[in-house]
């Protein structure tokens, strides 16, 4: 029978783990050459003094765990073969379940024969209470993701969905069973998809992607993102995206935002920013835009200035609720010109002008002409609050010289021609 060293003892007794050697004496009983006092503690031993190994196997007792060891102890002396098995063993009124390891020592010196055995073991119940921790954290987040209000969608690294949660399904119109494994174009319009591959690969490339937690990114340069509902809807969003690696696999986790109510405010806000209030015509600003982008190129262009007739005597006379009724009624006939790249549009007051792209100086008179005479004999339908009431118009036309780009120029000639047609005694049309 083999006495180990002293420093076997003193490693196994400065282990945290259960640590002994099992032998057998020169009867063949069972023996403890070293064992640490984790391994004493566990199977209800004395602790025993350094110099008394080796001791019977017997100072263990006889309950039923320590028999159990006992027999597995044999014959793993019989078959040479490691075991590795679970025990539990009641000590300080509770039980403890330990995961324990017999692994055969096989000495030079006796051949192939076991001459002795070590016994590891270690508490597993932290472990378990560990599992459970996780098994908690992983019931919170997926009550988390599952309660939360934006959508979070997740792609591995062939851009194949492997998580879908509620609110994702409420956003596109999917049961999660249906999307996962799919690629993730399913979820997109038709002419997002061809590019989106190349997009995620710019993503996961870009060398930003460490400041993506300070600043939500984008797919493209636009912020425009959408996605596609099930029914074909197209759904504007607002889509944060993260690269993480997860067991050695790249993903791609979205938290996608619904905006479609942000993004119908945000587009009636743009055009109630180029939309005059009262009459629902482009404003001024609305206007100059439009032209500068003609003077831009080399089209044709003509432009007027209309102005109603003695308006003040309207407002005077009828007051001003029927002054804004006559507003309407002209900016509603004015609408109607009969050219396709028109746009008639409020300037201030009672002013309103037209741009004609396209048309010379011959087609824009007979259009300004015609609008007048219709105001005149009053050549429209209405259905008017009070009686029909009577009013004309002056107009100034002009039409843009070849190398004209400016404007503010432009509209000052069209405003001395309506001062023209006013200083000549109005309802009539004046070319500058």
């Amino acid at each position: 029978m083999s006495g180990l060293p002293n420093r076997a003892q003193e490693y196994t007794d400065g282990s945290t783990i259960s640590v002994a050697v099992v032998g057998r004496d020169a009867h063949g009983e069972l023996v403890i050459s070293a064992g640490n006092d984790q391994f004493f503690r566990i199977t209800g031993g004395a602790r025993q003094d350094l110099h008394a190994f080796p001791v019977s196997f017997d100072v263990l007792g006889s309950n039923q765990a320590r028999l159990e060891l006992r027999e597995r102890l044999e014959a793993c002396f019989e078959s040479g073969e490691a075991q590795d098995f679970v025990q539990d063993f009641w000590f300080d009124e509770r039980m403890q379940r330990w995961r324990l390891s017999l692994k055969p020592l096989l000495h030079a010196s006796s051949g192939a024969a076991v001459h002795e055995i070590l016994v590891t073991g270690f508490d597993i119940a932290p472990n378990m209470q560990l599992t459970h921790e996780l098994e908690v954290s992983a019931s919170r987040f997926r009550a988390v993701v599952d309660s939360a209000y934006d959508a979070i969608v997740t792609i591995d690294a062939q851009h194949r969905i492997v998580f879908f949660n509620r609110a994702a399904e409420n956003m596109f119109g999917y049961k999660a069973a249906e999307v996962l494994g799919q690629r993730i174009e399913i979820l997109l319009p038709e002419q997002f998809r061809a590019n989106h591959s190349r997009n995620v690969q710019q993503f996961a490339a870009s060398v930003k992607t460490s400041l993506r937690s300070m600043t939500p990114p984008r797919m493209d340069e636009t912020n425009s993102v959408y996605g596609r509902h099930r029914d074909g809807t197209i759904i504007p969003v607002e889509i944060s995206i993260s690269k993480m690696v997860v067991d050695g696999v790249i993903e791609f986790t979205a938290v996608i935002r619904d905006i479609t109510e942000r993004a119908e405010l945000i587009s009636l806000l743009k055009k109630q920013a180029v939309t005059d209030a009262l009459t629902g015509l482009p404003n001024r600003r609305e206007f100059l835009e439009f032209v500068e982008r003609v003077l831009d190129t080399d089209d044709v262009l003509s432009v007027f200035i209309l102005d109603i007739d003695h308006f003040k005597r309207i407002n005077d006379s009828y007051g001003h609720d029927i002054g804004d009724e006559v507003l309407r009624v002209l900016a509603s006939v004015g609408m109607s010109i009969p050219h396709e790249a028109k746009l008639f549009a409020r300037w201030g007051g009672e002013e309103f002008v037209a741009a004609l792209p396209g048309a010379d100086t011959r087609v824009a008179q007979c259009i300004a002409d015609t609008l007048r005479q219709r105001f005149e004999d009053q050549d429209f339908e209405h259905t008017w609050r009070v009686k029909p009431i009577p009013f004309t118009v002056s107009i100034g036309v002009v039409t843009r010289e070849s190398d004209e780009r400016d404007v503010d120029a432009l509209m000052k000639r069209a405003d001395r021609a309506l001062y023209q047609a006013k200083e000549s005694g109005r309802n009539r049309v004046e070319y500058g």
